[in-house]
């Protein structure tokens, strides 16, 4: 376990901070306000090697651990989390193709995920099937060299922008183990997409329905065999919670250090606010539970990357924990800056927007603490 960052880890996360300080927060609440989708800057992130952060190198990716993405998509997210998020969801889409993909696949895709000429997007909810992913619908049937899919899939980031899909979809009977992974290209005919979504935040991202109506995709663009689908989603979900956890703290760290400035400027009753000793104290327990989230953030990260038989439990507590303190953080910076943080010009409604979603998605909390608890009662029996 690590309690000290290595020379290279600060740089990793030195050189995505300046990134996010220089190209993404003086912008972030103009692509709020008129939900522009930052294309072009994610693509110079990804010239710096954050388009395939997990992704080997033989494709063009940094082969960097799930430690060091955690703390690049902190950094990101200290700009801006819907942006920072975006680019997890695409890294997690890629890295499914690089784990479970043939090497045709990954040489067909990955160099262009890589540097982000292509975005990906992960299609596993439905309409009606949220957290019971197992009982997806979308259809596929097999036909030649073809699938025909049918079905729909929902609040899909960056749904008509992303070049492809990692789709989840039902290629046999009920249940999980009927399930496979195709990769359908955005200009595939029956591909169609529903309208933007308007969302409480991640504005800064599109989401939209994908709809399938007969679409043919090649029997080659499935990932791996026939039925092992959910676990490919699943492995990816993994390192996707462990990321959105690590967007949570970024988005949190901002809102506390835009507190913290307002503080020491502000005055009440002929007092700098952060002079008042219960106000103090609130900073103290907001910074506290920050560090706490990061460390078990980090001790996640470390499980996954040794492939610890117990890291898929690490990395739901880390998300539920992770993604609960940090809107409850940023929160608490809103309610600091009293009337002024309710305004949009201060950039912590945004912050507390953004992250409330982080409860909800890569699996909701509950869903989290579902899976800790069966992984507790098996491990008693």
């Amino acid at each position: 376990m690590q309690f000290a960052l290595t020379e290279d880890q600060v740089a990793i996360r030195d050189m995505a901070r300046a990134f996010a300080a220089d190209k993404i927060a003086p912008f972030a609440l103009k692509w709020d306000e008129e939900k522009h989708f930052p294309i072009d800057v994610m693509r110079e992130a990804a010239a710096l090697g954050i388009g395939g952060i997990t992704i080997r190198d033989d494709v063009g990716g940094s082969a960097l651990s799930r430690f060091d993405a955690a703390l690049i998509f902190e950094a990101l997210a200290q700009g801006c989390p819907t942006v920072s998020s975006f680019i997890s969801i695409h890294n997690m889409a890629a890295w499914m193709i690089d784990a479970h993909g043939s090497d045709e696949q990954r040489r067909r895709w990955l160099p262009k995920l890589c540097v982000m000429d292509m975005l990906a997007s992960y299609c596993l909810t439905e309409p009606g099937v949220g957290s019971d992913a197992a009982a997806l619908r979308t259809r596929a049937v097999r036909n030649g060299d073809h699938y025909v899919l049918n079905g729909q899939k929902q609040f899909i980031s960056g749904a008509g922008q992303s070049d492809i899909y990692v789709t989840m979809v039902r290629t046999g009977g009920d249940g999980p183990d009927g399930i496979s992974t195709l990769v359908v290209e955005r200009d595939t005919p029956g591909v169609s997409f529903g309208a933007n979504e308007r969302k409480m935040g991640w504005n800064a991202q599109p989401t939209r329905a994908v709809v399938f109506e007969n679409a043919r995709v090649p029997v080659a663009n499935r990932i791996g065999d026939e039925g092992i689908g959910f676990r490919i989603a699943m492995a990816g979900l993994d390192g996707g919670r462990l990321n959105i956890a690590a967007c949570s703290l970024g988005g949190a760290q901002s809102a506390l250090d835009k507190a913290l400035a307002y503080t020491k400027e502000r005055k009440a009753f002929g007092k700098r606010l952060d002079e008042f000793q219960a106000l103090q104290f609130k900073i103290a327990d907001m910074a506290t539970e920050l560090e706490a989230a990061r460390t078990f953030l980090w001790r996640a990260a470390a499980a996954l990357d040794r492939h610890d038989t117990d890291a898929a439990m690490l990395c739901a507590m880390a998300k539920r924990f992770a993604t609960d303190v940090g809107f409850e953080v940023a929160n608490q910076a809103l309610q600091l800056h009293g009337g002024y943080g309710y305004l949009s010009e201060y950039g912590i409604e945004k912050i507390v927007r953004d992250l409330r979603v982080h409860q909800i998605l890569e699996g909701t909390n509950e869903i989290m603490r579902l899976i800790v608890s069966r992984k507790l009662i098996e491990g008693a029996r």
